[in-house]
């Protein structure tokens, strides 16, 4: 009176869906240089400990008898796994299945896989390829009828990315439904000539009557419409990376500076750096000159623990670096001027970038480190178009309604509102200015000719006169000046920026805990 037979049908039910759309489909699949889905989940998770929820699900099909014939699996599998170590939900879509189109599928499995991420508090990792839950319209005909979209299990998609960390892979064409989960996550990547994302694919577009055309080769026309160079400049999608491997392992980067959920702390690791660690590189890093720009990612490098920087969003908005990194093992957000691009002043994208890091790690409760040489906010007529001022004040605020420690270094510029966004003044300034800082309402160089031109007129040599008056302005503008008056709080040797931020790492974690 065993069960072994039911077993045996259940083992046979397995090695169905292990078979996905078919041989023919699946070398299709790896014909085009991209990973199955199985394939993928295995290369994702920790060794073995992926475990599959729902895998005999799927369209089966019955002789007359009643008998088992074939089964088409659902294009999406998912389940529990750990990625270093730690408990995740890791779910993938299948495209040999029908492009991954979720007609094909059972819905229920994809509100499932966000419903466990959601109420068991564990990140979820998404690796999507094809319209990840799109229509088609050979369905609408097989249903006999249209319907107005919905969406299932939305609800559960935005509820996941208030409690846990979300990170998304697009690994091929992404459509729809499909691109919409790439979007709703906390980090995302693009693996260059492999993905696409797009509202509509180009055959929807030029069917559409676009102007759009795109190019008779179908795969060029995808790059065209939504390849990674597009989405990883304007913003749709953090990062880009050159193979499925490299965004695996980019996805498990991330995810070890995260908490597993909202309101528990991220961890900390060893580190082999010494705290007191002095570089004399950054003695000389800023240049005299003030127009003269210099490297603020080998500024960052150097202070870090060494090979910790995580950068994020490397194409797109980019005067300002964003990455994770860590002090002393302890894990900290990190934002950091680019002089090498716009001089470093915030045009829109750029507050747009800053808003949302910001906002993560205030979310996941991760100091926060500012490198400071921001002139202002960009100006000019198509700085005034895209609405920089709009997009600028909202990163402000988003830095001002932080409520995690934050610590600032003045490397050189700190102009107008923009340089005010490096901390909420209206707290504590854990703040160090470097002897090279520079700040102000406005840079006092570009308006001296305004604000002296009746001197200036008067004057016998008007330069001569112009050339006194900024040798007298050089003293005011001193940084020692407004140390004399305690609005800064620190001058320090830039060599020391290191073991300062580590000091700040060691006390922002301690109060941290203090909260929990």
């Amino acid at each position: 009176m065993s069960w072994a037979r039911e077993l045996e049908e259940l083992r046979r039910r397995e090695k169905l869906a292990e078979k996905m759309g078919g041989e023919d489909k699946v070398a299709r699949q790896h014909g085009r240089g991209k990973m199955d889905a199985r394939a993928r989940l295995a290369a994702l998770c920790d060794e073995g400990s992926f475990r599959e929820i729902g895998k005999i699900a799927g369209k089966a099909s019955y002789d007359e008898d009643g008998n088992l014939e074939a089964v088409l699996p659902a294009p999406f599998l998912f389940g529990k796994a750990t990625i270093n170590g730690r408990p995740v939900v890791a779910t993938a879509d299948d495209f040999t299945i029908r492009g991954g189109a979720a007609d094909a599928g059972i819905s229920r499995k994809m509100v499932q896989a966000e419903k466990m991420a959601h109420e068991l508090k564990l990140p979820i990792v998404r690796m999507i390829d094809g319209t990840g839950g799109g229509g088609s319209v050979k369905t609408l005909e097989q249903i006999g009828a249209t319907y107005i979209p919905a969406v299932p299990g939305w609800s559960d998609v935005v509820a996941n990315l208030e409690t846990v960390p979300v990170v998304t892979l697009a690994l091929g064409p992404t459509a729809g439904l499909g691109a919409a989960r790439v979007v709703a996550s906390h980090y995302s990547i693009m693996v260059k000539g492999l993905s696409q994302i797009f509202a509509a694919g180009p055959a929807v577009v030029d069917g559409l009557g676009e102007a759009y055309k795109g190019s008779d080769d179908h795969q060029q026309a995808k790059e065209d419409l939504g390849g990674s160079g597009i989405h990883t400049r304007n913003g749709v999608v953090d990062d880009e990376v050159a193979s499925e491997a490299e965004a695996f392992a980019r996805a498990r980067h991330f995810l070890s500076f995260m908490p597993e959920h909202a309101g528990q702390l991220a961890r900390r690791s060893e580190c082999a750096d010494p705290v007191d660690r002095r570089e004399e590189e950054l003695l000389s890093l800023v240049p005299r000159e003030d127009k003269e720009v210099y490297s603020m990612r080998r500024a960052v490098g150097l202070v870090f623990d060494t090979g910790t920087v995580f950068e994020i969003g490397m194409h797109w908005g980019r005067a300002c670096i964003t990455a994770l990194a860590r002090l002393n093992g302890w894990p900290v957000a990190v934002l950091a001027s680019d002089p090498s691009f716009l001089g470093g002043s915030w045009d829109a994208k750029t507050s747009e970038k800053v808003e949302r890091f910001v906002k993560l790690a205030d979310q996941f409760r991760l100091p926060i480190v500012h490198m400071v040489d921001n002139p202002g906010f960009m100006i000019g007529r198509d700085a005034e178009l895209a609405g920089t001022i709009r997009y600028g004040v909202q990163a402000m605020n988003a830095v001002y309604k932080a409520t995690v420690p934050l610590a600032s270094i003045v490397l050189r510029r700190a102009y107008g509102i923009a340089g005010s966004a490096m901390s909420n003044a209206e707290t504590y300034q854990y703040r160090y200015c470097w002897p090279s800082g520079d700040w102000g309402s406005l840079p006092i160089a570009g308006g001296l000719e305004v604000a002296y031109k009746s001197e200036l007129e008067a004057a016998e040599d008007p330069d001569a006169e112009l050339a006194a008056i900024r040798d007298r302005l050089d003293k005011v503008t001193s940084p020692f000046r407004s140390a004399e008056r305690f609005n800064v709080e620190d001058i320090i040797d830039p060599r020391d920026t290191r073991p300062l931020l580590c000091e700040f790492a060691d006390l922002a974690w301690r109060r941290l805990h203090a909260e929990t």
